[in-house]
């Protein structure tokens, strides 16, 4: 478990979110929720403003700081980065050394349980050596590195939240089965590791307000072949769910067919350890519950 600084409220904290997409979006709406001043910040103007619905700040940030987006950096306390980085590595971290951080107390950066590696369907948590195999996933490593060097810079605790494959609504099987690209693809022993994106806003949340630092894996209780997961999601549907198809006889894309070259099954104990309560345990309670609430489509 990573170092704890002591217990605090969000209430009227200033927390800015980079990134304010499908996950940072998320974490923005639940910080705003629980008292927070939260900024976010999009590529555009027009994406930025689809914020407010939230009572979230909108901000413009592509690639370069503005005077407006400077100012704000001068009040936070919690930095949120949810950008992914490129060829040339993150950009954000230089983009913020010369725009001074007098109030942060600490970084929260999203990463993914990709920097993993195959572990051949064996059991992985924070300790577990990092092979990466997909060049996304070792861009992410060396983004996790720059961003430890940027905090121990800083003086602030660094957070790196590991995700598993992210779902919610209007990113879901029920979407892909409505729209006719689920598939049912079989290789023998394959497991995935997924996450709702309520979890990866309620776990974000509560390791601020807990003052946890460290590496931490944020994934449901349950690896599960992907096809069980189109089955349940179809027989809610009360839909016939597409065929099995062996996965050597698949046609999917060079980046979906990379995805069934790494197994492993993430362990998300240390972050139980914490104290939190996972919303959906499994990808069961999250497909009912998206279904019964009529979410699934939302995004």
């Amino acid at each position: 478990m990573g170092p704890r600084v002591g217990e605090m409220s969000l209430e009227q904290m200033r927390v800015l979110v980079f990134g304010a997409g499908f996950s940072g979006r998320a974490i923005a709406r639940v910080l705003a929720n629980k008292g927070a001043r939260v900024t976010g910040t999009n590529r555009t103007a027009e994406k930025a403003t689809l914020l407010q619905d939230d009572g979230v700040t909108p901000a413009v940030y592509n690639g370069e700081i503005t005077p407006a987006l400077s100012a704000e950096l001068q009040e936070i306390a919690h930095l949120i980065v949810s950008i992914a980085p490129n060829e040339a590595g993150d950009p954000v971290p230089n983009d913020l050394r010369g725009a001074g951080l007098p109030k942060l107390q600490s970084v929260i950066y999203l990463s993914t349980v990709g920097v993993y590696g195959d572990h051949d369907g064996a059991w992985v948590d924070e300790t577990t050596e990092c092979r990466p195999t997909s060049r996304r996933s070792h861009q992410r490593l060396l983004a996790e590195r720059e961003w430890q060097r940027f905090a121990d810079e800083a003086g602030v605790g660094l957070t790196i939240l590991r995700l598993s494959g992210i779902y919610g609504p209007g990113r879901n099987a029920f979407v892909n089965l409505q729209n006719g690209t689920a598939k049912r693809i079989v290789k023998p022993g394959q497991v995935f590791n997924r996450i709702h994106v309520e979890d990866i806003a309620g776990a974000t949340a509560h390791l601020i307000e807990n003052g946890q630092s460290g590496i931490f894996n944020v994934s449901d209780n349950e690896p599960a072949p992907p096809q069980d997961v189109v089955e349940f999601a179809a027989s809610l549907m009360g839909v016939e769910p597409p065929p099995e198809v062996l996965f050597d006889e698949a046609q999917m894309t060079p980046m979906a067919r990379s995805f069934y070259g790494e197994c492993k099954r993430v362990s998300n104990a240390k972050l139980i350890g914490t104290g939190y309560r996972m919303l959906f345990p499994t990808y069961r309670e999250a497909m009912d519950s998206m279904w019964h609430d009529n979410l699934w489509g939302r995004s």
